[in-house]
C-alpha cells in the first residue's frame, strides 16, 4: 500500500520540475536596467555622431545581444531600448539604425520610435 501511494508524489515532483525548466526562461528577462547600462555609453555618439562610435559602446552593446537569449529577453531589451531612445533628446535615429553595423552586432530589428517590439522573435 504504501508504493502505492508514492505514485502520486512521484507524479507531483516531474509536475514540479518540469514546470521549473519550462518556466524558467520567463523569469529571466533581462532588465530595463541591464539595458540602460550597456546602452549608456552610446548616448554622446547618438546624439552627436562622430568618427568612430566608442568601443565602450560596442562592448555594452554585445554584451547585452548575448545576454538576451530568449524571446521574451529580447522583446524586453527591444521595449527598453525603444524607451531608451525616446527619452532622449536630440538622439539621431539614423545613427540608432546604423549602431548594430558599426559595432559588428546582429541584432535582428531596427530600434525606430514605431517599433512593435512584441513582433521581435
Amino acid at each position: 500500500m504504501a508504493s502505492h501511494n508514492m505514485v502520486p508524489i512521484k507524479l507531483t515532483c516531474v509536475v514540479l520540475i518540469v514546470c521549473m525548466v519550462v518556466g524558467a526562461p520567463m523569469a529571466s528577462a533581462i532588465s530595463c536596467a541591464q539595458v540602460a547600462n550597456g546602452a549608456a555609453p552610446c548616448i554622446g555618439y547618438l546624439r552627436s555622431g562622430g568618427p568612430t562610435v566608442p568601443p565602450q559602446c560596442c562592448s555594452g552593446l554585445s554584451a547585452l545581444n548575448s545576454a538576451a537569449k530568449t524571446t521574451p529577453d529580447r522583446q524586453q531589451a527591444c521595449q527598453c531600448l525603444k524607451n531608451i531612445a525616446a527619452s532622449i533628446k536630440g538622439i539621431n535615429y539614423g545613427l540608432v539604425a546604423s549602431l548594430p553595423a558599426k559595432c559588428r552586432i546582429n541584432i535582428p530589428y531596427k530600434i525606430t520610435p514605431s517599433i512593435d517590439c512584441k513582433t521581435v522573435k
